[in-house]
Order: structure tokens, then sequence, then C-alpha cells
């Protein structure tokens, strides 16, 4: 039987990363840091997901195009909420945003800290939003850093049509009013990771905006890798060249669909937009609807390992001979090689998906919950032959492919952005150690 341990935090429970006598060196005294050192810092719109079944007419009616997210005024908001309330048409309310979503999931699935950064109603009452945003949420996020402001939440409604296609009407609330001065600078620099959404880089005039730049610059110089999930691909196109510049200049992972990378980099095949888009990153998680999930990173000639699996070929040639290679930065790289791995959806996806709502958010939590893995280990561990080379991540790319996959799995199975509990300790299915490679 294959033991799989939690990383980071306590490791009382079986998980995702083996642990075997087998080529291992044992926790011992040259451990350099307590584990709950491990920590990853988020910044979000804090929101209320609101989520509605409605048919495409409806759109149509109440003026929102289908397949993008709209800026609307409370009052309409709030105006939309009513009647949908009066039809039935209101499938479930949940606690929101990409980067509470991915906080959330990832602190479930590596049964550790997470802290989450925002702004949040000064005064909270039972069975308001702001109560049920902090009920929803994981114990193991710590809310400590939310800055108080007054005024309502924000509010997302997402809008799920016959066809699954998701599309969204956003009112602000007070989910812009983050303040740079609020940031609590000292926490990001000890971070293993940031983590951003490109909503936060919409309107330079709000707060939040600040906000965001300053933590990336800290994170910049603190050498904490930054993650940027890309949001919508409307928003990729409307701020393309801006978001270009930024994520070349200052992000290290970028995270987002099939449509929002091709607007990024204007290419329409997955393989070519994700090698265009490591012009830009270190590493890219691209999601592709029924396609499954890309990874695509960079790794140093002198430490790639071609993969034990078939080879197969696309747009770029035997696009997968060397997956079984652990992600590196390109600053780390001397002799650079673009690496790809690629997985269709596990199990083929489950029968009855009725939103897709959180699945890019869950398969990004599962790529942090590695990167987190490997600063905890290197912290430990430093001795360790793992850390003879500086990685970004502690599994290959082919294994984090897996690892991704199945808790978007588990999300879209749930039909709900938020994992409620870890995956299962033993599945047939996965039987095979992730230490094969």
């Amino acid at each position: 039987m294959v033991l799989r341990m939690k990383f980071p935090g306590k490791r009382k429970s079986k998980h995702y990363f083996p642990n075997t006598d087998k080529g291992r060196i044992p926790f011992g005294s040259d451990s350099a840091l307590p584990s709950d050192e491990i920590y990853i810092v988020g910044l979000d719109q804090l929101l209320v997901d609101i989520e509605a079944r409605v048919a495409d007419a409806f759109l149509a009616e109440v003026g929102i195009p289908k397949g993008e997210s709209v800026l609307l005024d409370d009052a309409r908001v709030e105006d939309i909420y009513s009647r949908l309330k009066a039809e039935g048409r209101i499938s479930g309310e949940f606690a929101g945003g990409a980067v509470g979503n991915t906080l959330h999931n990832y602190s479930v699935l590596a049964d550790d800290r997470s802290y989450l950064l925002g702004t949040i109603t000064s005064q909270i009452s039972v069975g308001d939003y702001a109560f049920h945003y902090v009920r929803n949420t994981s114990s193991r996020v710590m809310l400590s850093h939310l800055h108080p402001r007054r005024g309502p939440m924000g509010r997302a409604i997402c809008f799920v049509t016959p066809d699954n296609d998701r599309t969204f009407g956003i009112s602000r609330g007070i989910m812009d009013d983050y303040p740079a001065e609020a940031l609590p600078e000292d926490l990001i620099a000890r971070a293993s990771a940031l983590v951003l959404t490109a909503y936060l880089l919409r309107n330079p005039a709000a707060p939040i905006y600040a906000a965001a730049m300053r933590a990336i610059e800290v994170a910049n110089r603190s050498k904490v890798p930054v993650a940027l999930a890309l949001g919508t691909a409307s928003l990729v196109r409307e701020k393309r060249e801006f978001l270009r510049g930024l994520i070349r200049r200052s992000v290290n992972v970028i995270a987002g669909n099939f449509q929002e990378v091709g607007e990024l980099t204007g290419l329409e095949d997955p393989l070519s937009a994700g090698q265009a888009a490591l012009d830009l990153a270190d590493l890219v998680l691209m999601t592709h609807d029924k396609q499954g999930l890309y990874l695509c990173a960079h790794v140093d000639e002198a430490n790639a390992r071609e993969t034990a699996d078939q080879i197969h070929s696309k747009s770029i040639p035997e696009y997968n001979r060397y997956e079984y290679s652990r992600a590196m930065l390109r600053r780390d790289c001397p002799h650079l090689r673009k690496i790809y791995s690629h997985i269709n959806p596990y199990l083929g996806g489950p029968s009855d998906i009725r939103s897709t709502n959180g699945a890019g958010d869950s398969a990004l939590s599962a790529l942090l919950h590695d990167i987190a893995a490997n600063a905890h280990h290197r912290k430990t561990s430093p001795r360790s032959p793992k850390h003879k080379e500086e990685y970004l991540t502690y599994s290959s790319i082919h294994q984090i492919c897996k690892y991704a996959n199945r808790v978007s799995y588990e999300v879209l199975r749930r039909n709900s952005p938020r994992l409620t509990h870890g995956l299962p300790e033993r599945e047939d299915s996965l039987e095979e150690s992730y230490w094969s490679e």
C-alpha cells in the first residue's frame, strides 16, 4: 500500500505525497524551521457567489452578454437577485472569489494555514452575506488580516445556462476598498507564495489595485513566487498589453483556461498558447474544458527527465518527452528547456456537471500545495537530494497534472467551487506511487 502524507502541516494523515524508506532521507536534526512556518497568502475581492440557473433569453432580457463578466451597480444586482429568488432560480449561495476559493481549497488539501487579505463588512450580523462568507471558509484560512469597512459585501451572480456556460454579474460593494497601507508586508515576505487575480488590476483608481501592485513588489523583493489567475477572457482582452508586461516583469505562475491564455498570447492552439505564455511566466497552468488540463514549465537541460509513459505529438512534436521533470524558475536555468504535460479529465469527468465554477481555482490550489510542499521540505530537510538544485515544485509537472486533475474532478462532482474535505486516502486508480518517476 502506498502511504501518502499531507505536506505541509502536521504530518498526521495519509495523502498524495508518499513516504517510504526507499531513497528517502528522514526528517531529523537538520530541520531549519518548524513546518507551521509554511503558508501562502492571497489578496482578493471578497465576494458572495450566488448561482442561478437561467435560459439564454433571461440574459438577453437583463442585458448581460453571455459568457462575460460584467460590473453592475448594487441596485441593479439587488433587482436581479430579487427576481431570481422569486422565480426559484437560485441553486446556491457560497463564499466566493477566485483567490478565496483557491486558499480555502489549499487549506483543505494541505490541512494547514493560509492567509486571506481583503475587505469585509465592519459589523457582521448572523445571516448576512459576511456571516455566510466566514461560515463557509475553512478554519485554516486565517482571516485576522481582513480590513473592516462600512458597506455591503461584494456579490457575484453566476448565471448558468443550459449548456453549462457561465456568465457573471458583479456588484462591487466594498470589495475594492482594500488600501495598500493595510498590507501586512512581513507576512507576504515570509510566505511560500502570493496569490492574486487579474480582477484586482481592472481599475487603476481602486485602492485594491495599488494594494495588489504593492504586494507584488514586496513578493518580488523577497523572492516569493507570485501566482496570477487570469480571470476571464474579456478581462484579458481588455488589459492584454498591461498584463503581458506585468507577467513578464513580476509574475512566476499564471493560471487560466484556454480562452484566457489564448487571449493573452493571441494563439488558438492550446499547446502553442502555453509555449508562448512561457515567454512571459515561469509556469503556466491551463484548463481546457473537456480536454483536460495542461502544465507548461521550464527546466535546466541538466535536470530534464524523460517520461516513462507514451510520447505524444500535437502542435509541438513529442511535447511530453520531459514531463517527468520538476519545474524551475527561468533565472535558475543556465540552459533553458520548455517542458509540457497534458492530462485528460479524471475518469472522463463527472457524468453530471451542472457548473464548472471553481474548477480552475481548485487546480491552482493543488499546484500551490505542491509549491508549498517544496518549500516545506527544503526548510525541514535542506540536505535532501531533492534540493541539490533550486526547484519551484516538489513533484514533476506530470504528477502535478494528475493531482490538479483529481482535485478539479472533486469540485466538479460536488458542483461547488469549494472542497468540504480532502481527497480519499486510497483509490485503486491512483495506487501507483507518485514517486515512481
